[in-house]
């Protein structure tokens, strides 16, 4: 049985996932609707195979790297409004497992959470695809928290030398860190970067919106 963890949804999300979780005997939620403060204490104690996230929980990077840091045998999904496949990629870099659409079908939903806990990348397909999940070899690519630093500078738009100077390291270790992170997140350039970066404060901002009731 794969234990699960579920941060804090908007309400029609997080009873779908309890309900779909809850009916699968090889599942078990041992906690849902968490605040990004409260969930590595409680995975700590439960050691969750997997931990649901909502992308509007995150204040930035650096809090899945983190999270991912102090929970090394934890899986952990992310999901959010029909994310691209770029910001898909760039979590998986962060430390995530998977990357979800929160329109995913529900039988995708539970597969998804049966991959990550055995350690397989899991993402959205496309919609020429016809939907669904993709699943992905093992982990191995993620960031390393130093990469994370300097991945959020330079989407911040600082140079090398600004870099360097905030970090207390080289200009050549930032070259050296900037080439590992296009590597690994699989784009040219910093422009690329950057895009990505707002792209990914808009899907924030989305999944931050007040859901709205008649």
């Amino acid at each position: 049985m794969a234990t699960v963890v579920a941060g804090k949804f908007e309400d029609l999300v997080a009873i779908g996932l309890s309900v779909l979780i809850e009916a699968d005997p090889s599942l078990d939620l041992v906690a849902r609707d968490l605040p990004l403060r409260e969930i590595e204490p409680v995975a700590a104690k439960h050691s969750p195979a997997v931990v649901l996230l909502d992308i509007g929980a995150l204040s930035g990077p650096h809090d899945l790297v983190a999270l991912r840091e102090r929970l090394p045998d934890t899986r952990i999904v992310v999901l959010a409004h029909r994310p691209s496949a770029a910001e898909c990629t760039q979590l998986l870099s962060f430390g995530a497992t998977g990357c979800l659409s929160k329109e995913t079908e529900a039988r995708d939903i539970i597969s998804a959470i049966h991959l990550a806990s055995r350690g397989l990348h899991v993402l959205p397909r496309s919609a020429a695809a016809g939907g669904g999940i993709e699943r992905l070899g093992s982990e191995g690519s993620e960031l390393t928290a130093r990469e994370g630093e300097v991945l959020e500078l330079l989407q911040d738009g600082r140079t090398n030398s600004e870099i360097a100077e905030v970090l207390s390291i080289g200009v050549e270790t930032v070259r050296t860190h900037a080439r590992s992170i296009y590597r690994k997140l699989g784009v040219p350039s910093r422009r690329e970067l950057a895009r990505m970066a707002q792209r990914e404060a808009v899907a924030v901002d989305e999944d931050r919106r007040p859901v709205e009731t008649a």
